[in-house]
């Protein structure tokens, strides 16, 4: 009687499919809906907050200028959008950075099999539209207080904008990841207030020690003020080149570190 013979059979092999990358707009699309939703939803409470400052610097500011004129109400008028765009991108975007580091969703973020600077790109996206909602509620202030009759170039006006906040935001993103949350945190408190005091954003620099006035020939708070002015006074201020490129200078610095600091490891 032959034996029987059993053969064994392999087991059939099941190609696993790696899924299909998604396409880069889709990508991005997603992590601006998702920026959107952790910070826009803030975006109400950010006009008010504009709103509080622009009041503080136009309103607040004046009382303590005894006869104010009017080159002065127009360089607290015209100051106040600087003032703004700095406290956005140097105290509120370093703040959302360190609470997304101390909370995880930072590391998770960089996780994800996404290119990392489309994280950068997308924060500066929403951080623009909490930004820019700022210069007209100055405009709106300082004309009810004041009665300025404004000469807008409206390109000179937007590109000066863009790049401001652009500037502001790169930068603040770059020492907010760069340092620890507290210490981030503590560096945007002191920033902003030599924002507001020490530049001479809301009044002339010639009141400043030429010393003092070269520093900020280099430091992009003036160039960005007076660029922001050039746009809403056009018939009484004129734009630069050098406050252009110092402005663009700091925007690519910041930029740079913002990325290196993504894309390396750990």
């Amino acid at each position: 009687m032959p034996e029987s013979t059993t053969v064994a059979h392999p087991e059939a092999r099941v190609p696993v499919g790696v899924p299909p990358r998604a396409a880069l707009g889709t990508t991005t699309w997603t992590l601006l809906r998702w920026t959107m939703a952790q910070t826009g939803s803030m975006l109400p409470l950010f006009v008010v907050v504009q709103a509080a400052i622009a009041a503080a610097v136009i309103i607040g500011f004046g009382f303590l200028i005894p006869d104010i004129n009017t080159r002065t109400a127009e360089l607290l008028s015209t100051g106040a959008p600087t003032v703004l765009i700095m406290v956005i991108g140097l105290v509120l975007c370093p703040w959302g950075v360190a609470g997304a580091r101390t909370s995880g969703t930072f590391t998770y973020q960089r996780a994800l099999p996404v290119p990392r600077p489309l994280l950068l790109a997308a924060d500066l996206v929403v951080w623009l539209v909490i930004a820019l909602p700022g210069i007209p509620v100055t405009v709106l202030v300082a004309r009810l207080r004041y009665g300025l009759d404004y000469s807008i170039d409206w390109p000179l006006l937007v590109g000066a904008a863009v790049l401001s906040t652009v500037m502001a935001v790169s930068v603040g993103y770059a020492f907010a990841v760069l340092l620890s949350p507290m210490l981030s945190q503590l560096v945007s408190q002191v920033l902003v207030f030599f924002v507001m005091l020490f530049s001479p954003i809301t009044f002339p620099s010639s009141q400043l020690p030429e010393w003092f006035q070269a520093i900020h020939d280099v430091l992009p708070f003036r160039p960005a003020a007076d660029l922001l002015r050039a746009g809403l006074l056009s018939d009484r201020f004129e734009a630069s080149a050098q406050d252009l490129v110092v402005l663009l200078v700091w925007c690519l610095l910041g930029l740079a570190i913002s990325v290196r600091a993504l894309v390396r490891r750990g």
